[in-house]
């Protein structure tokens, strides 16, 4: 049996028992476009399209948090004019947010480095984050320029400063300090996460915080995953038993 298997489950959720947090890498918007002789930077254009639409339903629903995969610390590797094209949906999407995040009040949070964006791209991160500072609800971090090693490797770098500064006792290290150090500081581990696009691996995300989620993979790729399959994967984790390491 592989390790990793993709979903068949059809069936409707339990709206009033949804995961606390869900995760999801967006992937497959390079073959989406491909498959209709669109360039690669089409595909990111509806894959955008498609986030904002599965953000919307994930507040209407009640989920707590919803953490996306939007830009990996390896995708720099892509061709320039992909990657400018993707900072160019990203810096129209949080001026669009911005305009609306008085009436939606959901909140919006970044998981990575943020440093190797343009001055103008960081100040409307850091903008969506201060105004989220005003809301409750649904939150929605957005993993960008995000690598789950580089993640830990920077936790490990700032804690071992702040041992060395007399503000942390190396033998008090715990699982909870490592935690507190991760960009999700504070963001409960994600119960549920979900690949689209047919791929079966985890890419380098949450590695740390997805020690226990449940996975559920799909060949649909990301443009075309609705709020119907986001159905789909909810209900096929509520089928499922967790024990953590338990009986």
């Amino acid at each position: 049996m592989a390790l990793f298997q993709k979903e068949t489950a059809q069936a409707e959720p339990d709206f009033s028992n949804l995961p606390q947090h869900i995760a999801i890498i967006m992937d497959g918007n390079g073959r989406w476009a491909k498959q209709r002789g669109l360039p690669r930077t089409a595909g990111h254009a509806a894959g955008a399209e498609n986030f904002r639409k599965v953000a919307t339903y994930a507040k209407e629903i009640g989920l707590q948090y919803l953490t996306v995969y939007a830009f990996s610390t390896e995708n720099w590797k892509r061709p320039q004019e992909e990657v400018n094209a993707i900072m160019r949906l990203l810096k129209k999407y949080l001026l669009e947010a911005i305009d609306q995040m008085e009436r939606d009040r959901v909140k919006m949070h970044f998981f990575g480095d943020l440093t190797p964006l343009t001055p103008e791209l960081r100040k409307l991160c850091d903008r969506t984050q201060e105004i989220s500072t005003h809301y409750d609800g649904c939150q929605v971090n957005i993993c960008l320029n995000y690598g789950g090693r580089d993640e830990l490797v920077r936790a490990m770098k700032a804690w071992y400063a702040d041992c060395q500064s007399g503000l942390r006792d190396p033998e008090a290290l715990t699982e909870q300090v490592v935690s507190d150090y991760l960009f999700s500081k504070g963001v409960p581990d994600p119960d549920l996460i979900i690949r689209p696009s047919g791929e079966l691996r985890t890419s380098n995300f949450l590695l740390w915080q997805s020690a226990y989620s449940e996975y559920y993979f799909t060949d649909v790729l990301w443009p075309d995953f609705s709020t119907a399959e986001l159905d789909k994967a909810i209900a096929a984790f509520q089928k499922r038993s967790r024990r953590f390491g338990g009986v």
